[in-house]
Order: structure tokens, then C-alpha cells, then sequence
């Protein structure tokens, strides 16, 4: 039966191979995020009940909750409107992201990717995965530093995903394709700085400089409150909980509406 397995490791080149070997396995994968505090981290665990721990300090068993044949990862939510919830998602999901992002960016093999983001969160795993799935260099650092962020670019690194806040601090001309998720961005951004859409729950953005990817379907209802339906998005929570609706549709408590260009504003 397939297992969860939890990783709390530093982002580099460990943890990327651990997500490898859990895959090989047939598992699917929890990022553990390091910041928490130990309570929180704790609270964590016992709430998305992994069967296996991988740290610094090696591997530890425990009798956790099996997860279905398929699944690739758990990855919790920020919790901002009460407990984290584990959202479920396939390799399926997974790699129709990878595919369609890819398209969007015009990225593939002959690019390099820097993770820099962290991985706990989709903006930072999601960077693993597409260059697990599309077959391009990958560089994982264990948080933005912006004078490593720049030396990766020197040193090769084509493709970044940041926020804002990180944005701010580096010369965007170091890299061929940015892809900014997280707050508002900053006007007048250079045109390979790509503005992004997603929830955890769609396993990254799925929304590019206002338009949906290829397969990305949206609507917004009479409140104004967007949906989406995708291959990209979740099975369901780790407790059994499917938040879409029969039709596949997931509503995203998010507000918005079409401008006249065609391209999507999300309020707030």
C-alpha cells in the first residue's frame, strides 16, 4: 500500500532526492516546512499522518494513513483561515502542470531551473517538479538569498520563480523567464517577468499575465467569485474531503472579473 512520506529536509539536493526515491517507491510526498516551530510542526504530522519521516537525522516509522496509488504529494495549505488542510495531488495533476506551464513559458530540457522558494509551498516545490517532469537542469537552494540567486544566473540558471519582496532585491535581466507569484506585483514589470494565478489546491498557477493555461477553464459567478476546472487540480484533501462540485468545478473564495483585454483581475 502507498505510503505518505513526510520530508524535513534543507532545500538541495537531498531532499530532491529523497522526493525521487519516494516516487520510485510508488509514495507520495509531504514538504515539511522547516520554519515551523517544533508544536507546529508536531501539530503538522499528526494532521496529515505520514507513515514515514525522512530529516537530518535519517528515516523514522510511524502507523500513518496509506494514500491511494497515483498520488505524488501532499502540500499543506498556509492555514489563513484556520487549520492547514493537505491537499492531494496526482501525478496526473502534477504533470499536466509541468506541461502546460512549460508551453506558456516556453521553457523545456535545454533550460535550468532555480528553485528558490520554499519548498513547503507549490510557488517553490512546483519549480522541482516541472524539472523533474520536463527534463531540465535544476539548482535548489534552501531559501533566496539575492546574492546566490544572481551567482546562479551567472552561472547558468535560466528560470526563477519569486515573489515580489524577492524581485525587488536582484537584477531581473540576470534570467530568460521570471515567474512572480505571491502579492501584487510591481507595475511596469519587464515582459519576461510572468505574473501568476493558483491555489495550493492547483498545484501552482494556473492563470499566466491574466490568461488561463492551455486546459485551465474559469468562470466567475453573479458574486463575482471565481472557479476553476482543470486537469491540474486536487483529488482532495488528506482527510477524504473533495471541494469541487460533481461537474469538476472548484470554487476559490477569490473575487474577480474579465477586463476588456480578455485577461482575468483578481481583486485584492
Amino acid at each position: 500500500m502507498a505510503r505518505l512520506v513526510a520530508i524535513d529536509l534543507p532545500g538541495g539536493a537531498a531532499f530532491v532526492d529523497a522526493l525521487r526515491r519516494a516516487w520510485d517507491d510508488g509514495d507520495a510526498v509531504l514538504p515539511v516546512d522547516r520554519r515551523l516551530p517544533t508544536p507546529a510542526k508536531r501539530a503538522l504530522l499528526d494532521a496529515m499522518a505520514p507513515s514515514l519521516v525522512v530529516d537530518e537525522h535519517g528515516e523514522q516509522q510511524f502507523d500513518g494513513l496509506p494514500v491511494e496509488t497515483g498520488d505524488a504529494l501532499v502540500v499543506a495549505t498556509s492555514g489563513s483561515t484556520g487549520t492547514p488542510k493537505g491537499v492531494v495531488l496526482t501525478h496526473d495533476a502534477v504533470r499536466a502542470s509541468a506541461a502546460a506551464t512549460s508551453r506558456r513559458l516556453g521553457t523545456g530540457s535545454d533550460d535550468t531551473w532555480l528553485a528558490c522558494l520554499p519548498l513547503s509551498h507549490v510557488g517553490g516545490l512546483s519549480v522541482v517538479t516541472r524539472a523533474l517532469h520536463t527534463g531540465a537542469v535544476l539548482r535548489v537552494h534552501d531559501g533566496f538569498d539575492a546574492t546566490a540567486v544572481e551567482d546562479a544566473a551567472r552561472d547558468g540558471a535560466t528560470c526563477v520563480s519569486l515573489v515580489a519582496t524577492a524581485l525587488r532585491r536582484i537584477d531581473p535581466a540576470a534570467f530568460r523567464v521570471i515567474v512572480l507569484g505571491g502579492s501584487r506585483p510591481p507595475a511596469d514589470l519587464p515582459p519576461h517577468v510572468h505574473t501568476t494565478y493558483g491555489l495550493t489546491e492547483t498545484g501552482s498557477g494556473v492563470v499566466y499575465d491574466g490568461f488561463p493555461l492551455d486546459g485551465v477553464e474559469v468562470r466567475i459567478d453573479g458574486s463575482g467569485q471565481i472557479s476553476l476546472r482543470c486537469p491540474m487540480l486536487l483529488r482532495c484533501y488528506r482527510n477524504g474531503n473533495d471541494p469541487r462540485t460533481d461537474d469538476g468545478w472548484l470554487a476559490t473564495g477569490d473575487m474577480g472579473r474579465w477586463l476588456d483585454d480578455g485577461r482575468l483581475h483578481v481583486d485584492g
